[in-house]
């Protein structure tokens, strides 16, 4: 399929009905191939990333030199850059995915009713076809295309129009290894234009696409949960928090805020608000301030907190509900675990919140109290991630509750059905 500088919406139209025909017929000879073909596929995949390096970094530097004329911010470069160390990381990701045991054809239960004597199984199945959209992040390519074939699931790609390029020549690398391996030719497929009218065809094909992953920030989200007519995994943005308690390890506490923080500011998993008891507000704030200023961190905050460290901004209503993706933090004083845990509830996308103690009560409140998908104790936000949860990889973090929550790795790409064995049985 070439790459097409502008096409008629009508074409469009064609174009999305053609790829969802293409991918469904794909995702039905997926559901029938065993495990070792996808796990041939993904590691030929792999091999074609690391020999196609030079030609995928070429393709990136054409896609951040549109960016920075564009002005986009420093986080949002970040999150598209691409160097030797994150292609060889993106290689390894997908031989990660490949070596994850096969969700597909599991049992994951069996009985036998005493009044009908049926055997039953419960058993694993790919979800279908499923259409990824997200922005600016390139490897997403690679990820997702690897957890769909692991799972026995057709993918439709639809990458942001500024990685268009960087994502275009990672997909070639991995239908190249697809089709070295034997596996349907439209197993994976990606979108060849950047007209915005794709997406909204694409959210149209409901015969053919079971389910839509979107990843990316707030306009984007709004748009497909608006305009889709298919069943999402909602990835909706990271406002995570990390809550410092007053029996958190002071030294500790301080490394894992700016980690959480400071690592990357430009991911999901990035913590954008503080919390911070107000016993240990006066004497532990000014050691994170200091550290955070050090790492060219903007501190935005309450009332309070601005008292106890000058270099503290005063923060807005909006603070509390604004993903930063940059060196922005905004910080709230509060007065114990219950009063963290309702800012949280409230001003939170239910992605990922963390609290620091050593207090075993404070820890069950805020675990059971905090309706988040992924919620974290004495660690870095910064791990909510399908690789570090040992899932190989993640197709997104789902802050959604149906079906799949928190990272979205193989197993969560897979549904199940019903086998039922008889021996000559009707039913009265």
């Amino acid at each position: 399929m070439t790459v097409l500088a502008s096409i008629e919406e009508q074409d469009i139209a064609a174009l999305m009905r053609d790829m969802g025909i293409h991918a469904r017929k794909a995702a039905l000879k997926l559901a029938q191939i065993p495990s070792a073909p996808k796990t041939d596929a993904l590691k030929a995949a792999a091999r074609k990333l690391r020999e196609n390096a030079e030609t995928i970094l070429t393709a990136n530097a054409r896609d951040m030199e549109a960016a920075r004329t564009k002005g986009i911010s420093a986080a949002m470069l970040d999150r598209l850059a691409l160097d030797p160390a994150r292609v060889e990381a993106m290689a390894a990701g997908v031989e990660a995915v490949a070596d994850l045991p096969d969700p597909v054809g599991r049992e994951l239960a069996r009985w036998s009713p005493e009044h009908n004597g049926l055997d039953i199984a419960r058993v694993s199945v790919p979800l279908g076809v499923i259409g990824i959209i997200y922005e600016s992040r390139p490897n997403v390519t690679a990820d997702a295309g690897a957890m769909c074939i692991k799972s026995g699931n057709a993918a439709i790609l639809r990458g942001g129009s500024e990685s268009f390029h960087s994502s275009r020549a990672i997909f070639d690398c991995m239908a190249a290894g697809i089709v070295e391996a034997g596996l349907p030719e439209h197993a994976i497929q990606m979108i060849p234009v950047t007209d915005r009218a794709a997406v909204g065809e694409m959210l149209k094909l409901s015969d053919y696409i079971d389910v839509i992953v979107p990843r990316g920030g707030k306009s984007l989200i709004s748009r497909i949960t608006d305009e889709s007519r298919i069943p999402l995994f909602k990835h909706l943005e990271g406002l995570c928090h990390t809550y410092v308690h007053a029996s958190a390890n002071a030294a500790k506490a301080v490394d894992i805020v700016v980690n959480a923080k400071m690592r990357r500011t430009g991911i999901c998993g990035a913590t954008e608000t503080i919390l911070i008891d107000s016993s240990i507000a006066g004497r532990l704030l000014p050691r994170i301030a200091e550290a955070l200023v050090n790492k060219g961190c903007e501190l935005r905050g309450d009332e309070t907190a601005q008292a106890i460290d000058g270099r503290i901004k005063p923060a807005t209503d909006e603070d509390w509900v604004t993903e930063y993706q940059d060196a922005i933090v905004s910080i709230k004083v509060v007065r114990g675990v219950n009063e963290a845990v309702e800012h949280i509830n409230t001003y939170g996308s239910h992605h990922t919140d963390a609290i620091l103690a050593e207090d075993a009560d404070a820890t069950t409140t805020f675990l059971n109290g905090v309706d988040s998908g992924i919620v974290i104790v004495n660690a870095s936000t910064q791990f909510a991630d399908g690789g570090e949860f040992g899932m190989g990889a993640e197709i997104g973090i789902s802050t959604g509750k149906l079906h799949a929550r928190g990272p979205v790795g193989v197993e969560q790409l897979t549904s199940y059905k019903y086998i039922v064995r008889g021996t000559g049985q009707t039913r009265p």
